[in-house]
């Protein structure tokens, strides 16, 4: 998880969570005051966990013939991967 690069004081998953689906909004740390934005690469992380599992599996892989199942299955792996990637994407100290 997630430190800062200040204090070394952790952030929490649920911070991390909210900062990615709040339009990547920066994280200030609860101990030092600093404030740390989401790189570049985390976005793209971030895309790679949610959205193109679900593009790929709904146009590609989707065994069912049914457009509710394939649109409930590929929600299901949107959620999924949203849920991983508090644990993958970084943060830096904003300058």
């Amino acid at each position: 998880m997630q430190k800062c690069e200040k204090c070394n004081a952790h952030f929490s998953w649920s911070e991390i969570y909210k900062s990615i689906w709040k339009s990547y909004k920066p994280i200030k740390c609860n101990e030092c005051d600093t404030t740390h934005k989401i790189t570049v690469p985390s976005r793209l992380i971030f895309v790679s966990l949610t959205i193109l599992p679900m593009l790929i599996f709904g146009y590609f892989l989707s065994p069912f013939s049914n457009v509710l199942v394939t649109l409930g299955i590929a929600i299901f792996i949107c959620i999924i991967g949203s849920l991983l990637a508090p644990f993958l994407v970084t943060y830096k100290e904003d300058l």
